[in-house]
């Protein structure tokens, strides 16, 4: 009969042991091991990194944080970018950073079905700028869109369904309903089921879409279709997973809407372990101002907070 094993403290203490042994084993040196603060070395001396040898930022002595782990993983051309908040400067290899653009889409952006969405309006021309400005030294671009299936529908959460339901709390009024109509420079659109996989709704706004489109063709893009407010929630989502394989450890966030989408995406990559910097001119909400202090508050503390025009300036 198997005998079922379970974690204890001591159990614990044994595996730290056993940690420790192996790393007073390992090839490298006693002052390096220190440095990145590996069990059983005593993590107090470290006085430049945080993290682990597989995980970690260095702080430069001029106060940049350096994000590249370029000890463990090959560098091509770091660049060097400022930042808004205390951690005023960061520096990134550009084959492990990605620029996350967050439901960009009609359905938010879109005059006639978003009117309220000047700032998310606004957002697009930085948004295209930071495109391009990434595509340039070669750092991915990932569309993360609600972008739902006949099966989505059947595990969406009653709140969630609420929440897309425009006020009314109506099973036909939320998630997959049809939404009908619009006129749009003297065009019918059919504007599809509320945010359903391949419905024009769905779709990036505007000069997004064919940059889009664009991207994908050209294969400096990439597209991730979520069903949660994340993109990155639970065990796994088709974002997670790509990151995961591509071995990203770098995010930029974008996109709409700033406190909702954005914010729990950027979040859960922070849960996750990824390095994470707010974009704070394109990323944008409907909701009221004191929503987005609560951002850029937070991912100064959580990450990095950057501008898109400085961010480009630097990587040049």
């Amino acid at each position: 009969m198997a005998v079922a094993r379970f974690f204890s403290p001591m159990n614990l203490l044994v595996s730290a042991l056993a940690i420790s042994s192996l790393c007073s084993a390992s090839p490298f040196g006693l002052e390096e091991r220190q440095a990145y603060a590996l069990v059983g070395d005593g993590f107090e001396a470290a006085t430049s990194t945080l993290g682990s040898y597989y995980n970690y930022w260095r702080k430069l002595p001029n106060g940049t944080f350096d994000l590249t782990r370029s000890d463990r993983s090959p560098v091509t051309t770091p660049k060097v970018l400022p930042m808004m908040a205390h951690r005023s400067s960061i520096k990134i290899e550009p084959n492990r950073t990605g620029l996350v653009i967050i439901d960009m889409q009609n359905f938010f952006l879109h005059p006639d079905l978003s009117p309220k969405a000047v700032n998310g309006r606004a957002a697009v021309q930085p948004t295209v700028n930071m495109i391009n400005g990434f595509r340039k030294h070669g750092m991915k671009v990932l569309w993360v869109n609600w972008g739902l299936t006949e099966y989505d529908l059947l595990t969406i959460p009653p709140a969630f369904k609420s929440g897309f339901s425009g006020g009314s709390d109506l099973a036909n009024e939320t998630f997959g309903s049809d939404m009908g109509t619009i006129k749009d420079n003297g065009t019918t659109i059919e504007v599809g089921r509320l945010l359903m996989r391949g419905s024009w709704n769905a779709e990036p706004y505007g000069v997004l879409g064919t940059m889009k489109n664009e991207g994908l063709a050209a294969g400096t893009d990439m597209l991730f279709n979520k069903n949660r407010l994340s993109g990155l929630w639970g065990p796994q989502t088709p974002l997670g997973l790509w990151l995961q394989e591509n071995e990203m450890s770098t995010l930029f966030f974008g996109g709409v809407n700033a406190d909702q989408c954005v914010w729990s995406t950027f979040v859960d990559a922070y849960f996750k372990g990824y390095d994470v910097i707010y974009v704070d001119d394109i990323s944008q909400t409907t909701s009221p101002s004191y929503a987005q202090e609560m951002c850029r508050y937070n991912a100064a503390g959580y990450g990095f907070i950057g501008n898109s025009s400085a961010i480009l300036k630097a990587l040049g």
